[in-house]
């Protein structure tokens, strides 16, 4: 198992056109295949961090989805919108 941890700040006058992107691209990649989460936070103290919390059964799982059309078209319209990020993947230990 996988898991990832997406953080973005985002410029705050951006963060809805961003939270209406995100919904598309969590739609979609809620029906992949190796998707077993795939959820969206905002910090509850600085509304402009927003943060994707996924789990996937594999590695492979991950690799595939970012490279689907929805990630590729979406993930660089939401690039525009950043003002900073920090991505982390996990490997489940226990």
């Amino acid at each position: 198992m996988v898991k990832v941890v997406a953080q973005n700040t985002m410029v705050p006058e951006k963060v809805e056109e961003a939270i209406r992107l995100y919904q598309e691209l969590v739609a979609k990649t809620r029906q992949e295949k190796g998707c077993i989460k795939y959820e969206l936070f905002q910090d509850v103290k600085d509304p402009s961090i927003l943060a994707v919390i996924e789990e996937w059964e594999s590695q492979e799982a991950l690799d595939m989805h970012m490279k689907t059309e929805h990630f590729t078209r979406i993930v660089p319209m939401l690039n525009e919108f950043k003002v900073s990020s920090n991505l982390n993947i996990y490997k489940k230990i226990i």
